[in-house]
């Protein structure tokens, strides 16, 4: 490989996989939370347990220097350029600018939607990156999501996991950010279904490398405010990294609706001694609800009013009190304070 074509795959690389950009939601999935939300951010929410960690990142001690190492790459160099690049050219110019770049990569999309056999999606992408390319004047002007034909994000890592390869261990490269034993895989598929890989051996270095440059600056600048919100919002930025990195690699593998997850039932040691008839006993008219000790205080079910005002109908004939004793008490008292107001009425004539 001659030495400018060995710039242009080195710029490349490093464009497809800019500086801690997997770690942001990507297409389909939520918009970047305002500052004042990401700080509510539950920590202990992205924080598994110290034998998840260990099982999910078991390289954290040669990650951890690999992050920082990237964190001050990106700070020192990309950032300020990025800031400059978002601040001194016009927004529609931007969208053009990333458009032209998604519709460079979007080869990659439709190979690994055809290898996961969606054929009908497949199909629809390549005619998308077809309009785009032509009537979208290289992919400057997205002419097809509004003709229906929406944009789809697949790699060859997804591909993977789709065909039951698991992600085992997290994974950090130097500059090109998080990854796994699996995802890793995909990088030099997404490098070699790029067309501005090809472009390189057809017009040169001199014309590759700017536009390389750009694509660096461009995918960048998309992710700033997100990255931004990272550093302002983790206590621990390498965690919520690796955290968000790994759910997001599940959202995209099971396209946004993966399998619900099976949880250990939280109420269950509270409510294995409750008897059903304790749950949804009728109190008796005119006495106080009775409660059961301290030891054995129960969870009652909220109270959901109803059209119907027959609440009799809530309880079956097994779970009624007997009232009787709390009726003759209640008759009792009734007596007693009658007896008590007509003596004091003869007592005041």
């Amino acid at each position: 490989m001659k030495p400018n074509y060995l710039a242009a795959f080195l710029l490349l690389l490093f464009a497809v996989q800019s500086v801690g950009c997997a770690t942001v939601p990507q297409e389909g999935q939520s918009d970047t939370p305002s500052n004042k939300d990401a700080k509510s951010i539950n920590h202990q929410a992205v924080t598994p347990s110290d034998e998840d960690a260990s099982s999910i990142d078991p390289y954290e001690n040669v990650n951890r220097p690999l992050y920082n190492f990237t964190k001050s790459v990106d700070r020192n160099v990309l950032e300020p350029v990025a800031d400059s690049y978002i601040k001194h050219v016009p927004l529609p110019v931007q969208h053009s600018v990333g458009n032209f770049y998604d519709n460079l990569a979007y080869p990659n999309v439709i190979l690994n939607g055809f290898l996961q056999g969606k054929m009908l999606q497949g199909t629809k992408d390549t005619l998308r990156f077809v309009l785009n390319s032509t009537i979208g004047l290289a992919g400057l002007f997205d002419v097809a999501t509004p003709m229906g034909l929406q944009k789809h994000d697949e790699d060859f890592g997804q591909t993977l996991g789709v065909w039951g390869v698991d992600n085992k261990s997290y994974m950090y490269l130097p500059i090109l950010g998080p990854s796994s034993n699996r995802d890793v895989w995909g990088l030099p598929v997404t490098i070699a279904s790029n067309v501005l890989f090809y472009a390189a051996f057809v017009i040169g270095a001199p014309i590759t490398v700017p536009l390389g440059i750009l694509a660096v600056i461009d995918k960048r600048a998309r992710h700033a405010e997100d990255l931004r919100v990272v550093d302002q919002a983790a206590l621990d930025p390498y965690l919520f990294v690796r955290e968000a990195y790994w759910q997001q690699r599940k959202h995209l593998v099971f396209d946004g609706n993966p399998p619900p997850e099976i949880y250990d039932n939280i109420f269950e040691n509270d409510l294995s001694g409750i008897s059903e008839i304790n749950l949804y006993t009728e109190p008796c008219l005119g006495t106080p609800l009775q409660h059961t000790s301290i030891t054995q205080q129960s969870w009652h079910p909220p109270f959901i009013p109803e059209e119907n005002d027959n609440k009799q109908e809530k309880f079956s004939s097994h779970s009624e009190k007997d009232c009787s004793h709390f009726v003759h008490e209640a008759k009792k008292r009734d007596q007693n304070i009658l007896s008590q107001t007509g003596d004091s009425h003869l007592e005041s004539e």
